[in-house]
């Protein structure tokens, strides 16, 4: 799966050229703010892709285990089949008999092992949402945070603010 990209190279360079041009204490505290968001984009970034990469590791495993579980459940399928061609003596039915019990037995083990990973991997790609949504937050909270400093106009920063803030709360979300 792929990360979500961060373009804010491009928006550091206004940001940093309007906070020189107009040296107010508002102008360095917008500047400030949106470089804290871009950091906070970053690392969203970093870890929802962390997470997708995670999610698609532990599926690739509940995979292996389904096909495991099915090899197990082919394997009982010809003992009894042997069995039943056959038609041996009863000693060795009762061993057969207890060689396809060990398989549904195991086959039992590998089913709770597949269905652990699949819902592992289910809690991964829940949480790279919930990072990628704290992303498409912060990336919006910067390009406002901008437009703020360039059109000076204080309560759009105030809105950025308060989309930073979602943003924060996705990221906290995403890491619990």
């Amino acid at each position: 799966m792929e990360e979500p990209e961060v373009p804010t190279e491009h928006l550091h360079e206004h940001i940093h050229e309007a906070a020189h041009h107009n040296q107010d204490k508002w102008s360095m505290w917008v500047a400030i703010s949106t470089a804290f968001m871009a950091a906070f984009a970053a690392v969203s970034s970093l870890m929802a892709g962390h997470q997708s990469n995670e999610a698609l590791i532990t599926q690739v495993k509940a995979s292996d285990q389904w096909s495991y579980y099915n090899a197990k459940g082919i394997k009982a399928e010809v003992a009894d089949a042997v069995l039943q061609l056959k038609n041996e003596k009863l000693d060795t039915s009762k061993m057969a008999a207890a060689r396809k019990a060990k398989l549904k037995n195991d086959q039992e083990k590998i089913q709770e092992e597949a269905r652990a990973l699949e819902k592992e991997s289910k809690e991964h790609l829940e949480k790279d949402m919930i990072l990628a949504r704290g992303v498409t937050f912060f990336q919006i909270a910067i390009s406002i945070s901008a437009i703020s400093l360039l059109a000076k106009k204080k309560p759009l920063w105030y809105v950025s603010l308060g989309l930073f803030a979602i943003g924060i709360a996705q990221f906290i979300a995403g890491l619990l």
